[in-house]
């Protein structure tokens, strides 16, 4: 068993008509046995947007990197992310005992390094410079270390969306550019196969913006009544807004989906047309919610104990989007924000709860 790249289950058109899609090395457990029973996160590494730097598609894929690390640890599912992340060809080796108490290990070529989650960070950023991971400040002007952590999840739950939405336009406006008459990746299949692709698609990205809006709803809301109970009044009422237009789009595709008579361009620039207002909506939800709700809830009395605890019930509501679509979630984030994530889940969130959605897949063959 060798290293190899695997095969995206993800088409280049449904990770975005324009853009070429990178795709990313495979992770191989060291013997059969071990793959039996490892279990670390998903195969499919987040892919940049487009509006990260060109220099993600750049593969190291001349190097190897071993990693060391019991299979159940939350520092080694880490430093996994990482790694895939440089584009590298990583061999996972897991330990035959131990737990979160054992450190993991790098090895790159002969040098074999071990340390805290923080040092192997630095050293993989030391070794594979692109892309960049760890930055030093949180990259939103006015966030500091006395940002409640569920603000910081809030923010980036928004720029995976949005991103999500805008891919989803980008390839609606493909699709009607195309007429529905060739697919514009021949992994993709026939243009009705590619169309089934984008409502399976738009169903992930729905489910995400439905969880994160209850999550809100139940977790936020609150928060904002402590602190103006007339803003939280106008919040809740305006929060539901582009519930109708999400659920039209997802029956308009359903109609799509079953045309006898072939797909039409005209529908097609009708379902580009939903999604531009969907887009533009949501920007403007976002932004509002950024400006005005989110402030307040930093300006809410929290001790630490009471911030952790909103950003643990946050997630339990999430608790779909996390187990089910993480990689989706984390797809829509350049790395340096993904590594941000998953570093306010390592840091604030209880370790049973995100390793049910961290460390709970296999690594396949």
């Amino acid at each position: 068993m060798g290293n190899c790249f695997s095969t995206s289950s993800v088409s280049t058109a449904e990770i975005s008509p324009l853009d070429l899609a990178v795709k990313p090395p495979r992770v191989v457990a060291s013997s059969p046995s071990a793959a039996a029973h490892t279990h670390l996160p998903a195969q499919q590494l987040p892919i940049a947007p487009p509006r990260e730097t060109t220099a993600t598609a750049t593969a190291t894929s001349n190097v190897t990197v071993k990693l060391y690390g019991p299979s159940n640890s939350l520092t080694t599912s880490y430093l996994r992310f990482a790694l895939l992340h440089k584009r590298v060809n990583l061999r996972f080796i897991p330990s035959s005992s131990g737990g979160e108490d054992q450190k993991p290990a790098i090895q790159i070529g002969s040098e074999k390094t071990s340390g805290s989650r923080e040092a192997l960070l630095r050293h993989i950023e030391d070794k594979f410079p692109e892309p960049r991971l760890m930055i030093w400040k949180f990259n939103l002007e006015g966030f500091d270390e006395g940002t409640p952590p569920v603000v910081k999840a809030i923010w980036l739950h928004h720029r995976s969306m949005t991103w999500h939405v805008e891919r989803m336009l980008r390839w609606s406006e493909d699709l009607a550019a195309r007429g529905g008459r060739r697919a514009v990746d021949p992994s993709v299949g026939t243009p009705k196969m590619e169309i089934r692709k984008f409502a399976r698609s738009y169903t992930q990205l729905q489910e995400v913006m439905l969880e994160h809006a209850q999550m809100e709803e139940r977790i936020l809301f609150p928060v904002l009544e402590s602190v103006d109970r007339g803003m939280c009044k106008s919040a809740t009422e305006e929060h539901g807004r582009e519930l109708p237009m999400m659920n039209g789009i997802k029956e308009y595709i359903k109609s799509i989906v079953v045309m006898d008579s072939g797909i039409c361009s005209e529908e097609l620039f009708s379902l580009a047309s939903r999604f531009k207002s969907l887009q533009m909506m949501c920007k403007a939800h976002f932004e509002e919610e950024e400006k005005e709700l989110l402030p307040m809830v930093e300006a809410a009395e929290m001790g630490k104990e009471k911030q952790k605890k909103l950003l643990n019930q946050s997630l339990e509501v999430m608790r779909g989007t996390h187990t089910n679509g993480f990689d989706f979630l984390l797809q829509g984030l350049t790395p340096q924000e993904a590594m941000q994530y998953l570093d306010l889940l390592m840091d604030f969130a209880d370790p049973d709860l995100i390793s049910s959605f961290m460390s709970q897949r296999d690594i396949v063959d």
